[in-house]
């Protein structure tokens, strides 16, 4: 087993961080009181190529592995949740999505400006009812023709004012037995007539990000927009939720990791009786802690990363990634905002930002909660994964570095 990242690890986390400690971290604070983001970040991104930064090069993207999308989503997270956020939907729900289950003609067409960050994504599951429990959505699909036509809401979408192409689910079969059964995929464009959005403010966390609402009113879909076939949405759905969980966990990690770094600096700034913070055993124990929770989140996130390079399913151990890293990156913002005394609890240092944040991660892309049910299912062989129609093509380097098809 071998824990070493290679040459191309390092210098893709090595471009990801300066962008982010150089560009983000100065001026994050001042756009996260403003609840507004800063309108530079996503064409930087999209510059950088991390907006593609693990679709292949045929594709638009920069032809790096899965390791390396978690690489970057901890360095991305570290500064700030929201540029993770990007990330999660933009790659790991809609990107690799169309990757995984998208036709050659649709990756031309979707994937291709995508990774190449001409075109933002988005994704639409959630809905104002609907949340854990996917199946009781109400956004409808009916079929006339060659198109079909869409009409519900998308709650707490993240990009929902930003994004170009939202990998959106509806039923085409209402009264399927059971439920999910009847669920599909579409891209819906943000031009298409009936389309509206708007953002979500007074949000707890992730203020300098963009969170919204999709409404649709008897959008026509044209039929080649469909993701898959009928009635495959909720299986291409929870594929998705795999790569985005995955973006998560990793980016869970670098807040630990941020939590626990801006602690250690203050431990050295700050003095008390006479000594450092940093001398006095109760902080110890609180670094020890932050120490052990990033070290087991990392190792959680990549090992899911390695499963995904090998083309192996890790449902199993995205989610364990995901409910651990979210769970302990809130006990690590907490333990930071106390090791920082009274000045935890005021924007002039980013440990409150961190804090706030955190708790996002703990409800989206399924719950502690949930994920606490699937893996005492996996546990106890109540649950087990099905084989999938179209599986997350393994990292094959020269296939994900060459602009053209290898010859056989």
């Amino acid at each position: 087993m071998d824990f070493k990242l290679s040459e191309e690890h390092l210098m893709a986390q090595k471009m990801v961080r300066d962008f982010a400690m150089n560009e983000v971290y100065p001026t994050i604070s001042e756009w996260d009181r403003k609840q507004e983001m800063n309108p530079d970040v996503l064409p930087r991104m999209a510059e950088l190529g991390i907006l593609g930064i693990n679709i292949p090069v045929r594709y638009g993207g920069q032809g790096f592995d899965y390791i390396t999308l978690g690489l970057a989503c901890e360095e991305l997270e570290r500064v700030d949740t929201t540029l993770r956020v990007i990330m999660s939907v933009h790659m790991g729900l809609n990107s690799m999505g169309v990757l995984q289950w998208g036709t050659e003609e649709q990756k031309q067409r979707f994937l291709v400006p995508q990774a190449k960050g001409e075109k933002y994504a988005g994704f639409g599951l959630t809905e104002p009812n609907a949340g854990s429990d996917v199946a009781a959505m109400r956004a409808t699909a009916r079929r006339e023709r060659d198109v079909y036509i869409l009409n519900g809401e998308k709650m707490w979408i993240s990009l929902a004012s930003k994004g170009h192409h939202f990998l959106v689910f509806a039923k085409t079969d209402p009264h399927a037995d059971p439920a999910y059964a009847g669920i599909s995929a579409f891209m819906v464009t943000s031009d298409m007539k009936g389309v509206t959005t708007g953002d979500i403010h007074g949000k707890l966390g992730v203020r300098a990000g963009s969170t919204g609402w999709i409404a649709m009113q008897d959008v026509e879909v044209p039929v080649e927009n469909r993701i898959g076939e009928e009635g495959e949405g909720f299986y291409i759905s929870m594929s998705c939720l795999d790569n985005g969980r995955y973006t998560v966990a990793s980016g869970a990690t670098g807040l630990i990791r941020g939590a626990l770094e801006e602690s250690l600096k203050y431990c050295h700034e700050r003095k008390t009786f006479g000594k450092e913070i940093g001398k006095h055993q109760l902080v110890q124990q609180k670094i020890a802690y932050m120490q052990q929770w990033y070290d087991a989140a990392r190792l959680l996130y990549l090992r899911a990363g390695w499963l995904k390079n090998e083309g192996e399913r890790n449902t199993r151990e995205t989610s364990m990634a995901k409910w651990y890293a979210t769970d302990m990156s809130v006990q690590a913002a907490l333990e930071a905002v106390q090791i920082h005394g009274a000045y935890g609890f005021s924007d002039e240092y980013p440990v409150e930002r961190y804090l706030r944040n955190s708790k996002g991660a703990v409800i989206y892309e399924g719950t502690s909660e949930i994920h606490q049910l699937m893996q005492a299912g996996y546990a106890l062989g109540y649950r087990e994964d099905r084989p999938l129609r179209c599986e997350l093509p393994a990292y094959d380097e020269e296939y994900w570095q060459n602009e053209v098809e290898p010859v056989a």
